[in-house]
């Protein structure tokens, strides 16, 4: 069976964006957009309009974030802009949110930055919050940190979409995966430590009741690729490559398709990637024409 593969793209590539994936989207079955708002003084493109745009750009392609600040918006307006996007995409969205984390957005665009147990809490509320949204009508839920009365949002969404949750909290963030996930996002590291998150989340589910096996799983990798070991060298000591870091696989063709088999064999149903030296698109072409008619579930 072969693993849907998306692409992402880095939130600093703003105007080169299109561009780029206009020359490298084709063989992606989706587009996974960023969401922030600030780092420092770069250039950064705001999460929501990129989304929005690439829905209407590319309408052969699913578009969703990896991941949504779930801080940034209030859930039951979020609701809405989804059902908004559903019936104009044709149900091609997907929510991907988490609890957030960057201290610097928050402060500096005055969104109030609690504990990560608070803001892991905020988010549950906001996943319960939209899923009223989309099936009650009027819709009602009285949190602690929100509430909605007599909230209308018609046209509902039809399908509903996919609601994603990003991250790997062991105490909290994986106990909102199993309550109220329909996908779980996970930074791919090495094969032990997704297996012991596995577990972890297997736990959690036993404890609200709910099946593991009903959680699509989905790994994020950034990929660094060439050829060869001395093409690898030379791309990396280029400018305009992004630092590569934890989550990040670098390696040939081979060594790259290894490491992904890997998360496959261990229960990924899906990857989003981004490529270290985009905008330039030599390393996405590689990849989809080396790695990704490999990634297959035996």
């Amino acid at each position: 069976m072969k693993i849907p593969a998306g692409i992402n793209v880095w939130s600093r590539l703003v105007d080169k964006t299109f561009p780029y994936l206009d020359q490298v989207v084709a063989p992606f079955d989706s587009i996974w957009f960023p969401d922030h708002v600030q780092y420092g003084g770069n250039d950064v493109g705001e999460g929501w309009s990129l989304m929005t745009y690439g829905l209407g750009r590319y309408p052969d392609k699913m578009c969703g974030h990896d991941v949504l600040c779930n801080s940034f918006r209030n859930p039951a307006h979020l609701a809405k802009m989804a059902a908004t996007m559903q019936a104009l995409s044709g149900g091609r969205v997907v929510i991907g949110i988490g609890a957030g984390w960057n201290e610097e957005e928050y402060r500096a665009y005055g969104w109030p930055f609690p504990k990560a147990r608070v803001r892991i809490a905020q988010l549950a509320e906001s996943i319960q919050i939209m899923r009223a949204m989309w099936s009650d009508a009027p819709a009602n839920f009285e949190g602690q940190h929100y509430q909605v009365t007599n909230a209308w949002c018609e046209p509902r969404p039809d399908p509903m979409p996919p609601i994603m949750v990003g991250g790997s909290g062991e105490k909290y963030l994986l106990r909102v995966v199993a309550q109220h996930a329909d996908w779980w996002n996970y930074i791919y590291i090495d094969r032990p430590t997704y297996i012991h998150k596995q577990e972890v989340l297997k736990e959690h589910c036993r404890a609200v009741g709910r099946d593991y096996a009903t959680i699509k799983q989905v790994i994020h990798a950034g990929i660094y690729m060439a050829e060869n070991e001395k093409a690898l060298a030379r791309m990396l000591e280029q400018p305009h490559v992004r630092p590569a870091g934890n989550g990040d696989i670098v390696g040939t063709p081979e060594q790259i398709t290894e490491r992904l088999l890997e998360a496959i064999d261990q229960g990924a149903e899906r990857i989003t990637l981004h490529f270290g030296d985009a905008p330039n698109p030599e390393g996405t072409w590689l990849f989809a024409a080396a790695v990704l008619p490999y990634l297959v579930k035996s």
